[in-house]
């Protein structure tokens, strides 16, 4: 008798050759190293775009303020979005929206078209920040994330700092117009990898969507944004301008209370509440102005002053990340030894030291360790009051702690950009180095600032994790 044919192996599916974690690695990393580049590459070459579009230097700063006020407005309704209508879908859809906005930078053609574009990166850089950290922070367990973020801080580190000095030479070699472009290929494979590697997972429950917090939080956040960024090209006096700042503010505070008494907050403030994770939330904010504002201002000011071309002044802050990258590498080591307070204040002293200095420095090299100066004590600061805000906070919460203090400091730096360059615009942009030493003056007072706060943080080192 003739047995049964052996029926053929079903063969499983091809897995594909980046997926899972590795996929949530890859495509986060390049979504925050185009939302880093953007938020700087810019910088160096406003005076060409001005120049392009006929227009002054002050009405150039449309762009980025069109930026920052897309920012504002995205960042408060991440965490919802997040959880209604799942993690994977609103990070790959805000990649693509980013993706999308670069191309339509790049082919503007005129001054309008290009801030309008620049709004729509902002709200989609908005988003992907808080939501990109819920999709890493899901994939790997807590144990594992500190050794994580000394792989991703290089490209989340780096992509500021090496804005300038990209935006310099490909504005001087090719155009501003490939500012943008570089964007899209990236985008592009980020979103293809991330729809064929990421997989989606049930989220929970979204809650009632906070319509007030959004009706109040949002607008005011963008008006407040939109005042600081146009008061110099437009007047502070205008109408426009004028009651945009008033509104925003009456706005602002009316959300801060609404935020404190509804039961289902938009952004969850009352965790500021805690006495350690305030005061690095704080902190968070007043470092990313300072840090961000100085990278706005030394590219112009090397240009505007000192007759730099605009690759010059880029590379004039590239050594920022470098002491940034170096800081990561001995914060493990000194933390345990000094603990936060004595590692942070002393930091931040030492940073706005620097800063005040680089306004009068006038060697290349000089400035260039300046600046490596910079990133090496700042950075250290920064990784200290982050390690030990989070470590009490319990894992529950631990979703809507990453939101509200990538918020804050994402705002910090969308604030500090808006204020240095509000500054520069009040006391006039063709007036020699004066302007852009007292907005750098501004970067330093706003570090000092958070050495102040400094003194809240604790005294120990945060110990290991409690066990399963």
């Amino acid at each position: 008798m003739t047995p049964p044919a052996t029926p053929p192996a079903v063969q499983a599916p091809a897995r594909p050759l980046l997926a899972g974690r590795a996929a949530v690695v890859v495509v986060y990393t390049a979504a925050m190293c185009m939302n880093g580049l953007d938020s700087t590459i810019v910088n160096p070459a406003l005076f060409s775009i001005a120049e392009d579009f006929g227009r002054p230097v002050s009405a150039a700063n449309a762009v980025e303020t069109a930026f920052l006020v897309g920012l504002a407005l995205g960042l408060p309704v991440a965490g919802w979005l997040g959880d209604r209508y799942g993690v994977k879908r609103v990070f790959l859809g805000s990649l693509a929206a980013f993706t999308l906005a670069s191309a339509l930078c790049a082919a503007a053609p005129g001054l309008g078209a290009l801030s309008a574009a620049r709004a729509v990166q902002g709200v989609a850089g908005g988003l992907l920040t808080p939501v990109g950290m819920t999709l890493l922070f899901r994939a790997f367990a807590p144990h594992e994330r500190a050794g994580l973020g000394r792989i991703l801080i290089v490209p989340t580190a780096l992509m500021p700092a090496l804005g300038p000095p990209l935006g310099g030479f490909l504005t001087e070699h090719l155009s501003w117009h490939w500012l943008f472009l570089v964007n899209v290929p990236i985008g592009a494979a980020a979103v293809l990898i991330g729809l064929i590697g990421l997989r989606g997972e049930q989220e929970p429950p979204a809650g009632r969507f906070d319509t007030t917090g959004f009706l109040l939080a949002t607008p005011g956040l963008g008006l407040l944004t939109y005042a600081l960024g146009f008061g110099p090209a437009h007047g502070w006096a205008s109408p426009g301008v004028a009651l945009g700042g008033l509104l925003g503010l009456v706005l602002l505070g009316a959300a801060v209370r609404h935020q404190l008494r509804t039961a289902e907050p938009l952004v969850e403030l009352r965790l500021l509440a805690d006495r350690t994770f305030g005061t690095a939330s704080w902190l968070a904010l007043l470092t990313s102005a300072g840090l961000m504002g100085a990278l706005f201002v030394l590219p112009l000011l090397y240009q505007a002053a000192r007759g730099a071309t605009a690759l010059d002044a880029g590379l004039s802050v590239f050594p920022e990340a470098i002491g940034l990258m170096a800081a990561s590498q001995v914060v493990d080591r000194l933390l345990p030894r000094l603990g936060p307070r004595r590692l942070a204040l002393p930091g931040l002293l030492l940073a706005a030291a620097v800063l005040a200095a680089l306004g009068f420095a006038e060697n290349p090299w000089a400035v260039r360790a300046l600046m490596f100066a910079v990133g090496l004590v700042l950075g250290i600061a920064v990784l200290t009051v982050q390690i030990a805000g989070f470590a009490d906070v319990p894992p529950p919460a631990m979703g809507r702690a990453m939101g509200l203090f990538t918020i804050l400091r994402t705002l910090g730096g969308a604030l500090g950009i808006a204020a240095t360059a509000a500054l520069i615009g009040a006391f006039g942009d063709g007036a020699g180095a004066g302007p852009y030493r007292l907005a750098l003056g501004l970067t330093a007072a706003l570090v000092a600032a958070g050495a102040l706060l400094a003194v809240r943080l604790p005294v120990d080192a945060p110990g290991p994790p409690p066990e399963d």
